[in-house]
């Protein structure tokens, strides 16, 4: 890998990570309202938060992470939601199942460490699948 390519993983990967927090914020902000505010239970109100976390962040990453490799439509979103997605919500609900309901740690800190897990496999598919190098590049205005 050249110098100039390292650059460019490394700057992808830290623009990753900054939708990723803007996500772990509406994720937490998500389940909290609905734990919290509306009564729900914890599981159900993990998926809701993980999903709306899910919209968030493939909106972000197609207009800033991997905007260089073109905006692409619903089947693009659909490969974000059944893979990211999927993997998110059931790694979520797996951990959260874990450390909530057998390891009695509080939800919120749970969630955070759920989140944390998840997020370096979901890097390699958005990377190598979803946002794919071999779509077509974004037109310049």
């Amino acid at each position: 890998m050249t110098g100039h390519a390292r650059r460019s993983a490394a700057l992808r990967w830290l623009k990753f990570n900054l939708v990723g927090g803007m996500g772990i914020g509406v994720q937490l902000l998500v389940l909290l309202a609905l734990k919290t505010v509306l009564g729900m239970h914890y599981l159900i109100a993990t998926g809701l938060a993980v999903e709306a976390a899910v919209v968030h962040n493939f909106l972000w990453h197609q207009r800033f992470t991997w905007a260089d490799r073109g905006v692409g439509g619903p089947a693009r979103f659909l490969k974000f939601n059944l893979t990211t997605g999927v993997f998110s919500i059931a790694g979520n609900l797996a951990l959260m199942k874990l450390l909530v309901g057998l390891g009695n740690v509080n939800y919120l800190l749970a969630n955070g460490i759920t989140i944390a897990a998840c997020s370096v496999v979901n890097y390699l598919v958005s990377d190598n699948f979803v946002f794919s190098p071999g779509e077509p590049r974004a037109q310049s205005m």
